[in-house]
């Protein structure tokens, strides 16, 4: 009996076996999709961060080149003569910077450094090329402007309440952070990949 018992028995384990390892194949398949599935939706959101910042930052050198009416009024443009600094940096009334900020206001080399930059950073951010250098342009910019704001500030030079809200954080770190984080990422959609073969990219790691 137990020889022909032992025929019986085998098939049984083997579909059993069988089963277990479907399952977990299944299991596993699950797993990796699900992984994927993370990876995608992490690539589309900081690929949709990069866009957004990068706009940030197109928009604001749009603005105030052309006056579209925005932050800056329609016919006071840096076409039409105005000054892109002239504004924000004169009207400085907080921080260890602010007698300093007051002499480079409207100079001709502060409008032009900003504006390039405003221009680089958002082209560069935007289209995923050169993500380090406009990360680092970038953070530069948003320190300067956070110096100029001087959030850590109760009270402005002449007395009155600064508003401030936070004696550290506001948008000018978060716009930093941003673009370090899509630099570190690199660039999902956009000319991130044939930037990076071109020779020069290749050999200056620090192009990406």
């Amino acid at each position: 009996m137990a020889v022909h018992e032992h025929p019986h028995r085998s098939p049984g384990f083997h579909l059993s076996a069988a089963f277990r390892w479907n399952r977990t194949g299944s299991g596993s398949q699950s797993a990796v999709s699900a992984r994927l599935g993370t990876h995608t939706a992490q690539a589309y959101a900081l690929a949709s961060l990069r866009i957004l910042t990068g706009f940030v930052f197109l928009w604001a050198f749009l603005d105030k080149t052309f006056g579209l009416g925005y932050a800056t009024a329609s016919g006071k443009g840096w076409i039409d003569g105005g000054s892109p600094t002239k504004g924000f940096l004169s009207s400085v009334a907080a921080g260890p910077m602010e007698s300093t900020f007051h002499s480079w206001a409207g100079d001709t080399w502060a409008n032009w450094l900003f504006m390039l930059g405003l221009l680089g950073i958002g082209l560069a951010v935007m289209s995923g090329v050169a993500l380090w250098p406009a990360a680092v342009a970038g953070t530069a910019m948003m320190a300067l402007m956070w110096i100029a704001e001087w959030p850590p500030a109760k009270h402005l030079s002449n007395g009155a309440p600064s508003m401030s809200t936070n004696p550290f954080t506001d948008y000018h770190v978060i716009y930093a952070l941003a673009l370090i984080a899509v630099a570190a990422a690199g660039a999902t959609w956009g000319l991130g990949r044939p930037w990076a073969r071109l020779p020069i990219v290749r050999d200056h790691t620090w192009l990406h």
